[in-house]
């Protein structure tokens, strides 16, 4: 096992007229568990594609735990990767299938046999080994594919290109734990591709977010929800997506519209200063926003327009001047007309990218 060092790796299908994956420099720490996350197209395949070996970067190096692999195929690289739909062989058993990349590197017989039945056990296979894997389903058969990536006690890094789109729903749940479990016992390098923000947040350590090929933002799971650092993981992540409103600064006051929301403050700031005038992006999540009865800064009183009753919650939708905002609110009596939305948590986003947060109003009640 090794750290996973990308030095300015880039890749271009085109010539370099367009750029699949932007040029970067990254390491995946060894033992980790990470979610490479982002929208089709965003360049997530690549980029695993990149790390096993299956491509080589229009630009970069790729290191493997110090060692230069830039030119080494897959083969020499000692990394196990799990595709988006089953590879196997489907005339062998499932025991064979999950003893071939062990048989295949000489393990003694004993071992093979003890790593396949301990995967077989952990995935729910138990009680198909002895069938030929073409008899299965399209979903167990993905699971068996799982396992032929997990079996492997040696490998550096374990690579999983949305390895659950054909999994039935019911069963994710219980092999996204089951996948933590076996990290936990072998403590491999995984990188788990996905655009399911669900499976990122509930499997990694660190989600990685990708985006037009380039990495936007990382975090724990709690860090990217609560503290977005660019305004495409506000939106991505969270059911529903960060409010985002259009707004501007005039002499440290953010307005929507004509309507003073909050003070702006500039992130790593001294106490009390704030952002230059101009144009902004205000994003606030839906769970931090509240129905409140009076006016409450920072906030903004807008035009409710619907609700939404989900049973645990409700989403109070309403018009204000910049945009559409959605509340996450209790079960209760909101009546459509003006409501007053106070903001507990709101950002501010220039380019995109965050630039401060939305305090009270001097004067006002918080």
């Amino acid at each position: 096992m090794a750290d996973i060092h990308l030095d300015e790796v880039g890749h271009s299908y085109d010539g370099g007229r367009t750029h699949a994956l932007a040029p970067m420099t990254w390491t995946w720490s060894d033992g980790r568990a990470y979610a490479l996350l982002g929208p089709s197209g965003c360049g997530k395949t690549t980029l695993l594609n990149i790390i096993s070996g299956l491509l080589t970067p229009s630009a970069g190096r790729v290191h493997l735990g110090g060692r230069d692999v830039t030119g080494i195929p897959p083969a020499g690289r000692n990394i196990a990767q799990v595709f988006q739909f089953p590879v196997l062989y489907e005339e062998m058993s499932v025991y064979d299938n999950l003893a071939f990349p062990l048989r295949n590197r000489r393990y003694p017989k004993a071992e093979v046999d003890q790593r396949v039945r301990t995967v077989a056990r952990l995935l729910g296979l138990e009680e198909v080994l002895g069938r030929r894997s073409r008899r299965l389903d399209p979903g167990r058969q993905q699971i068996v594919s799982l396992g032929r990536g997990l079996v492997r006690p040696e490998v550096a890094a374990v690579l999983l290109d949305e390895p659950l789109t054909v999994i039935d729903p019911a069963l994710k749940w219980t092999l996204r734990s089951k996948l933590k479990e076996i990290h936990r016992d072998t403590r491999h390098t995984l990188i788990y591709v996905t655009h399911d923000q669900t499976e990122a947040l509930t499997f990694a350590d660190e989600v990685v977010v990708l985006k037009d090929g380039a990495i936007v933002q990382s975090g724990e799971p709690a860090e990217l929800f609560l503290s977005p650092a660019h305004e495409f993981v506000g939106h991505f992540i969270g059911s529903p997506g960060m409010n985002v409103l259009d707004a501007a600064i005039e002499r440290g006051v953010v307005r929507v519209g004509g309507t003073p929301a909050g003070l702006a403050v500039a992130d790593g700031a001294p106490a009390g200063r704030t952002l230059s005038d101009g144009p902004v992006r205000l994003g606030v999540r839906p769970e931090f926003v509240r129905v409140v009865p009076v006016p409450r800064s920072p906030g903004l009183s807008a035009q409710v327009t619907g609700v939404d009753r989900m049973g645990s919650h409700h989403l109070v939708h309403a018009r204000a001047e910049g945009g559409t905002l959605v509340a996450k609110t209790e079960p209760g009596g909101v009546a459509e007309g003006t409501g007053h939305f106070h903001f507990e948590r709101a950002y501010l986003f220039r380019d995109e990218v965050r630039c401060g947060t939305l305090a009270a109003l001097e004067g006002t009640a918080p």
